[in-house]
């Protein structure tokens, strides 16, 4: 049995840990396609670090070295990613090659510039939810605030992006 003075070192060690995660999925969210390409790169970058530890010189440095490690795992999956996959337009324009590209290009551009027009919060929240596919729950554990929360300012959000839409079609 630990002593209490054990058991509370224990349990600052392993929140630790799980923030670093959060930090780890968070930046490899940023760098890769989807959800499931980023819990590779994160898992990818653990086996990293444990296996490269004795190289980290400062332990104060642990986050910025582990979030490097995770940048370049996720890059790295990228590239694989690009190599064996051709891009969805590519394969769209010799399926169809009547198929208009440009008005989809006209159409991300509209939506970047939408986008762009929000406040961070508010885009990074979307961009999780409708881009990298996030639930709820998991958006709130990134961010730290109740899921509650997170609904509502999605919501507020979208809401927003409406009335700029409608106000651009004007």
């Amino acid at each position: 049995m630990m002593d209490n003075g054990k058991a509370i070192g224990f349990e600052q060690h392993e929140a630790q840990i799980r923030d670093l995660y959060n930090q780890m999925i968070r930046v490899a969210y940023a760098k890769v396609a989807n959800k499931s390409d980023a819990q590779d790169a994160v898992q990818e970058a653990w086996v990293r670090i444990l296996t490269k530890q004795d190289t980290l010189r400062e332990q104060s440095k642990l986050n910025s070295w582990a979030k490097a490690i995770t940048t370049n795992v996720a890059l790295n999956i990228n590239r694989q990613t690009k190599r064996s996959q051709p891009s969805d337009l590519l394969v769209q324009e010799q399926q169809d090659p009547d198929c208009d590209t440009s008005s989809e290009a006209e159409l991300m551009m509209e939506l970047s510039e939408l986008l762009g027009l929000l406040d961070p919060k508010a885009r990074t929240l979307l961009l999780y939810k409708f881009y990298y596919g996030f639930k709820d729950q998991e958006i709130a554990d990134a961010m730290k605030v109740p899921v509650g929360t997170v609904k509502a300012r999605i919501h507020r959000t979208k809401l927003l992006l409406r009335r700029l839409m409608d106000e651009q079609q004007m």
